[in-house]
């Protein structure tokens, strides 16, 4: 059963990735473009190649793919996932924008019409209804006219009779008025040829929405590779004694090492937090993206890492999509400390770390009585959990304070409204009955290497005793 509903919603995903092109295709390609042209081809090429990178970059790691292949499709293939959310939007923005500078387009040709025939613009009179009057010199003359009303009238007119002889003899010709001159016409002459409306129109907002799309998407990739930023907050505990006042822990999560963010990423990131000077640093899942024998070097600078009480490690769900076990291992080589359920005492608190929820697939999940029972209520109690749903979780056992990531915080607006619809907080620091809880938005970056309205960061979480 589980199976079937994977394959509807991949199904589903894959159509809606198929409708969302199309319409893509069409407002950059299809309507700014001309058949048969080198960039209408290009722009179908384009079309058809860039969904197969993505499928691939999202794939080829379930699949087993070598390393190598990963990261030559990770870049343009997640990439333009980010592009396509932000150019989709950007054209959604312009369909708004389109009727309205058809219509001002259309009213400037008017006005420019009526200028060129001298006709007021807004009035012009060969749309008014009102019959004009032609100038005198091109209406016949009175003595022209020929009655038309009485049948078998034969009397010459005085025109006619001119037509007598001269005193030459010759027989004059009929006396006839100069033909007039043509009507002047009311109406604009024809402008020079120039592209349609809508074709102007199409490029305008087309070219506006690709510089929109993508400075976005540009701007929210430098934020990832430049590397986190750091915050600061105090958190103050009921529990926590006058010694353990200014306890600095350097919260860290969602670093997500992979085929895009390797050991570059992970050297910014360790000595971002070792330039905080922590007393203890919390990593709080969520670390790679891949095996252990692809990325186990990107991970070594984690051994750097710097703290008067050690660095500790919780998994989180891409952990138990690469292998746990094995990271478990390597991070314990790297020096790190990884809290399996399980709990240690730290100065004037305890520290205890559950693992992820993804793990009960493989029968590790989290157990909140190894971690935090049999303990001495009295003492503060600080909790890593990577997924803040285990709140509840938290509360019930007494939790002062659990510190939590894997929201990264949307990563992508508006994935933040996503991302509220799943976790009860998406970032920062809230209160649940006597507990509260921190919500990391991450170091590093899933998929796309883009964050829009969610800065990477690392937080110094400063624990306050009340009794200080």
């Amino acid at each position: 059963m589980a199976a079937v509903v994977f394959a509807l919603v991949g199904l589903v995903v894959l159509a809606l990735l198929g409708a969302v092109h199309r319409y893509v295709w069409r407002r950059f390609v299809g309507d700014t473009t001309e058949p048969g042209s080198r960039l209408r081809r290009a722009g179908t090429v384009a079309a058809f190649v860039l969904p197969l990178l993505s499928v691939g970059a999202m794939t080829s790691g379930r699949v087993g793919a070598p390393f190598w292949l990963q990261q030559v499709l990770a870049w343009p293939g997640f990439l333009w996932l980010a592009c396509l959310l932000y150019l989709t939007l950007a054209l959604l923005v312009g369909e708004v924008v389109r009727p309205v500078l058809l219509r001002v387009l259309a009213r400037r040709d008017a006005a420019r019409a009526g200028a060129e025939s001298g006709t007021p613009s807004g009035t012009p009179a060969e749309t008014s209804g009102i019959p004009t009057e032609a100038p005198d010199e091109t209406r016949p003359r009175t003595e022209e006219l020929v009655t038309s009303g009485s049948a078998g009238a034969s009397a010459p007119s005085e025109a006619v009779a001119r037509t007598a002889s001269d005193a030459s003899g010759r027989v004059a010709e009929p006396e006839t008025e100069p033909a007039a001159e043509p009507a002047a016409t009311t109406h604009a002459p024809a402008l020079a040829p120039h592209p349609s409306r809508r074709l102007f129109v199409s490029r305008v907002v087309g070219g506006a929405a690709a510089a929109a799309g993508l400075a976005t998407v540009g701007y929210g990739a430098y934020g990832v590779l430049r590397g986190p930023s750091v915050k600061r907050i105090t958190v103050p505990l009921a529990k926590l004694p006058r010694a353990a006042h200014g306890f600095r822990i350097a919260v860290v999560s969602d670093i997500h090492i992979g085929p895009i963010l390797g050991r570059a990423h992970t050297r910014r990131i360790v000595d971002t937090i070792n330039a905080t000077s922590p007393d203890l640093v919390a990593v709080v899942g969520d670390l790679v993206d891949g095996s252990v024998a692809d990325l186990g070097s990107a991970a070594e600078p984690l051994a750097a890492l710097r703290a008067r009480h050690g660095s500790y490690f919780v998994t989180g769900n891409h952990e138990y999509f690469s292998g746990a076990a094995e990271w478990i291992d390597h991070v314990r080589e790297l020096g790190l400390v990884p809290l399996e359920n399980a709990r240690v005492e730290i100065e004037g608190f305890d520290l205890a770390g559950v693992n992820d929820i993804a793990g009960e697939t493989e029968g590790q999940g989290p157990d909140f009585g190894r971690a935090l029972g049999a303990r001495d209520r009295g003492r503060a109690a600080v909790l890593m959990a990577h997924q803040p749903v285990v709140i509840h979780d938290a509360v019930e056992h007494g939790v002062d304070l659990q510190l939590s990531g894997h929201t990264h915080g949307g990563q992508l607006w508006p994935g933040n409204y996503l991302a509220e619809l799943a976790n009860p907080t998406v970032a920062g620091l809230e209160r649940y009955g006597d507990t509260q809880l921190f919500v990391s938005r991450g170091a590093g970056a899933w998929g796309p290497p883009v964050r829009v309205g969610a800065p990477s960061d690392i937080t110094v979480v400063e624990l306050a005793s009340r009794q200080a």
